[in-house]
């Protein structure tokens, strides 16, 4: 898919942003097993809990292409994907508070990266309004990451899953990945193939 993508133009550039989400699965026990699925796992996002896996990605900061994922049980930690989620020629990166102190594991796998990762900007109840103000300065290039995570969700319909187990919903999800590259690219594809 990445050549394909790559020989239209439409190269991975060297700017990564990381994210994750939660992909529900039934927690029904209504069927012949009387059980939930096993590789299936619970977290609590907020004040809400949910059963499912996650979904991990990592998403050209230019064009919004994913180029990396990674599938895992809900209650899997964000952080603990980031080396699958680098290429290793990245000279930025940006995260959620999910990957507060990954900067040792960003210069491993991406020596020149640069760390934009969001950092905590309240302390003992005191606001750092300097580093509020860095943070929603990251949040406009790492906002870029939602528009691939809800084509899968809501153009391609990954908002649960529906196999049972985690190898068959993983191979789901990088399917869906590969059509959500080529639909947010459709446009250039479509000139390309014109011209």
């Amino acid at each position: 898919m990445q050549r394909h993508l790559a020989a239209k133009g439409l190269k991975v550039a060297t700017g990564t942003i990381v994210d994750a989400t939660i992909i529900n699965a039934p927690s029904s026990t209504k069927n012949a097993g009387k059980a939930r699925d096993p590789e299936m796992h619970q977290t609590k996002k907020g004040n809400q809990w949910y059963f499912g896996m996650k979904g991990h990605f990592a998403v050209d900061s230019r064009r919004k292409l994913i180029h990396a994922v990674v599938a895992t049980p809900a209650n899997v930690a964000d952080s603990t994907v980031l080396p699958d989620l680098l290429h290793g020629n990245e000279t930025r990166v940006w995260g959620d508070q999910a990957y507060r102190g990954q900067r040792a594991v960003i210069r491993q796998h991406a020596p020149r990266a640069r760390d934009f990762v969001n950092r905590r900007y309240r302390h003992h109840g005191v606001v750092d309004e300097v580093e509020r103000a860095k943070n929603r300065t990251k949040s406009k290039v790492r906002a870029k990451v939602e528009h691939p995570i809800g084509v899968i969700k809501r153009v391609f319909g990954f908002a649960k899953v529906r196999y049972r187990g985690l190898r068959k919903n993983a191979h789901r999800l990088r399917v869906a990945c590969a059509l959500a590259n080529l639909f947010i690219a459709r446009r250039h594809l479509l000139r390309c193939h014109v011209a």
